[in-house]
């Protein structure tokens, strides 16, 4: 058995000119990119126009980053940003919250909709298909990072971050390092980069070394959960499709992902400063008010016996005629 995975990749992945290529970044438009094909494939399912996709995604996206930042702003690190707002803009910084990426999604989904006389509720029963495979990628960027790591733990599939200098223990002195720990040394870069450098296990530790210990990987146990509620919620589409109840996958997946992710903020440790000595961290408190809010939506789904299957422009046949027209 593993006694831990010894995780320490660079997450550049390469220097272009003035350009730092990221697996961060990259796994985060992956998502988009991923998206749009299975949007795509969706919307032409239920002979609605792919000519949408483009639309939305850009609605989506732009909802997601400016959600997201301002989400981080506000609810964790006010403190900071509130004396140098211009702070704000410098999101190739660091700082982005899932909960403001939800509230923000949200509200460019009702912008689109009610600009293009798409059912919100609808389009959102549509999006959070594509939302669950962008969110597994995005916490593998966290993967690359090596950032939102879980508490110690002895378990064979933990995770040793050296990476993770905010997050190192000290050693006292002539202690061999733990099983699975790595020995780190680093130092702060002019580009802000940490030069990272691990020594194995067994070897003598001096008085005040710092040591990356296992620790639960737990944004591959939320990239796993993202990817159960793709099939889950596509599993359930593809049976109902034009007929899904309206609101039901939109509300089932918030129950689900902010049950877990209220579930899972045990397993981690705390992002900021603030929370420490809270009962509730802060991810905790932002998913309960989202958990119920999903909760109400699941049990008005398809109730509306006016709507009970929401609407979109059924524009496909349209739009192919006007291909075939440019085409010849």
């Amino acid at each position: 058995m593993l006694s831990a995975i010894l995780w320490n990749p660079d997450p550049i992945i390469a220097h272009i000119g003035p350009l730092t290529l990221r697996w961060y970044g990259l796994l985060f438009m992956s998502g988009f990119v991923v998206g749009t094909f299975i949007l795509s494939h969706i919307y032409r399912s239920e002979k609605v126009s792919p000519r949408w996709v483009d639309v939305i995604t850009i609605y989506v996206l732009l909802g997601t980053v400016i959600g997201a930042r301002l989400g981080h702003v506000f609810f964790y690190d006010w403190a900071q940003y509130k004396d140098q707002p211009w702070e704000i803009l410098k999101i190739w910084h660091g700082g982005l919250a899932s909960h403001g990426a939800t509230i923000g999604i949200i509200f460019a989904v009702w912008l689109f909709s009610r600009k293009n006389k798409f059912d919100v509720l609808w389009t959102l029963d549509r999006i959070v298909l594509v939302v669950a495979v962008g969110g597994a990628l995005i916490r593998m960027g966290n993967l690359m990072n090596s950032e939102i790591v879980g508490h110690p733990t002895d378990a064979p599939w933990a995770f040793t971050f050296p990476r993770d200098y905010e997050h190192l223990t000290k050693a006292t002195a002539d202690q061999p390092v733990p099983t699975g720990s790595a020995v780190v040394q680093y130092q702060r870069q002019p580009d802000g980069e940490a030069l990272v450098t691990a020594q194995p296990a067994g070897a003598t530790v001096a008085a005040g070394s710092l040591v990356a210990v296992p620790r639960h990987p737990t944004q591959i146990y939320e990239s796993l959960f993202c990817v159960f509620l793709f099939v889950l919620l596509y599993a359930m589409w593809n049976r109902t499709k034009e007929r899904t109840p309206r609101g039901q996958l939109f509300g089932l997946f918030v129950v689900l992902l902010f049950a877990f992710r209220f579930s899972i903020e045990f397993f981690k440790e705390d992002q900021v400063a603030f929370e420490q000595g809270m009962q509730f961290n802060m991810g905790q408190l932002l998913s309960i008010p989202l958990v119920f809010v999903g909760l109400y939506v699941l049990y008005r789904a398809g109730r509306n016996p006016n709507n009970p299957y929401g609407y979109a422009p059924r524009d496909l046949e349209e739009y192919e005629a006007a291909e075939k027209k440019a085409a010849s």
